[in-house]
């Protein structure tokens, strides 16, 4: 509709980005610092104490209503709505890789130098980079003063990296549960290159366990199984399977080994249907070394996370997906579009194993319907000079 002046009257939703932006200016020197701070505070998975002081810092000075750090290390920072609403949850995990599993790095993994418009350092891109800016959008709320319906919630959570997301299943069993909070959704600061992704896939580490009074049986059949199953392509350019080296022990007269796999997982895959699968391989390939007993079961073990707590673990993540249709990933294009943002969407490919995100437990154990929208490219995680 024209106005007297015979312009067009800016639409709310724009004034309301326009907003943003002009307080974000006000903003960019102080992200970039505490970015910076970050990346130069060492927090390896499980090892996240230091870190979540800095983080804890950040928010109380970014004035969030609440802030704490719950038992098991994770910090948690709350904006409360003027009214009841859905709770949305914004997450991002504190802890990195070692700085040896990157390889050799041109300089300190933790100098959190810039070069060339870039910010370099350990976790730069997974993900101290998107758990910086999920703080500092929190932040950006809080000073433009916009009144929001219902709660934000931002969870810097730990042991992320081992691909378990431990700290995350803790976050939302117990701590906002005991707050009285339930996310309705959740968006992750994972490296997505600014695009919205919505699930990959998932992965389970074996054990497979052969036994026999005949310790050469054993051998021999370990021998077939790591020549006829291992899928270890170095040069593949998705990982399916590795299959490591074979543990020899004896007992009580009885010769064991195990051979540990890690097994990419589809979406509708299911981990009891594959160790069936595997088992009956096994078995089949190890005839022709004798009288031997095949057992696969998903590998368990205790995690001792930062804060002491000892967790005992089934090292499997679920493939995920949300529906690309749904209504969070449809107000996440609208909300792009609107800010004049590049609206791209996709899934992460996890060309290697081991690799993960916190959306297999929120979205399978948690149901809450989740994506994936972070600064950094998925291919710079895990690699020297990030």
């Amino acid at each position: 509709m024209g106005v007297a002046s015979g312009r067009v009257r800016p639409s709310r939703r724009h004034t309301m980005y326009d907003l943003l932006k002009s307080k974000l200016e006000g903003l960019q020197s102080e992200l970039i610092s505490f970015t910076q701070g970050l990346l130069r505070t060492r927090s390896t998975s499980r090892q996240e104490t230091e870190a979540a002081v800095v983080v804890e810092k950040q928010m109380n000075e970014l004035e969030f209503d609440s802030v704490t750090t719950d038992n098991f290390g994770n910090v948690v920072g709350i904006f409360y709505g003027v009214e009841d609403g859905p709770t949305l949850l914004l997450s991002s995990h504190m802890d990195t890789v070692e700085p040896c599993e990157e390889g050799p790095w041109p300089g300190s993994p933790f100098a959190g130098v810039i070069e060339g418009g870039k910010l370099h350092g350990l976790g730069a891109a997974d993900c101290k980079g998107g758990l910086a800016a999920q703080i500092f959008a929190a932040g950006l709320l809080k000073r433009s003063l916009l009144p929001l319906r219902g709660h934000l919630v931002v969870a810097a959570t730990v042991a992320e990296e081992n691909g378990l997301s431990i700290g995350t299943r803790g976050l939302i069993e117990f701590t906002l549960k005991d707050m009285g909070l339930r996310p309705a959704y959740a968006i992750l600061g994972e490296p997505t290159d600014l695009g919205l992704y919505y699930g990959h896939d998932g992965r389970a580490e074996l054990d497979i366990r052969l036994r026999s009074a005949n310790p050469f049986h054993v051998v021999d059949a370990a021998e077939m199984l790591t020549s006829n199953l291992a899928d270890n392509d170095p040069t593949a350019a998705v990982q399916a399977m590795l299959m490591g080296r074979p543990r020899f022990e004896d007992a009580n007269g009885i010769r064991c080994a195990t051979i540990p796999v890690e097994r990419r997982l589809g979406l509708d895959e299911a981990v009891d249907g594959l160790l069936g699968r595997m088992r009956h391989e096994a078995e089949r390939l190890v005839q022709m070394a004798g009288a031997v007993e095949v057992d696969v079961e998903v590998r368990e073990r205790d995690e001792t996370l930062a804060s002491g707590i000892v967790m005992k673990v089934k090292r499997v993540t679920h493939a995920w997906s949300t529906d690309p249709f749904s209504p969070l990933l449809s107000r996440a294009r609208q909300a792009l579009s609107a800010a004049g943002c590049a609206v791209r969407a996709g899934k992460w490919r996890l060309s290697r194993l081991g690799m993960g995100t916190a959306g297999s437990v929120l979205c399978n154990e948690f149901h809450i319907p989740t994506i994936g929208y972070g600064p950094g490219r998925e291919e710079d995680a895990h690699s020297a000079g990030e």
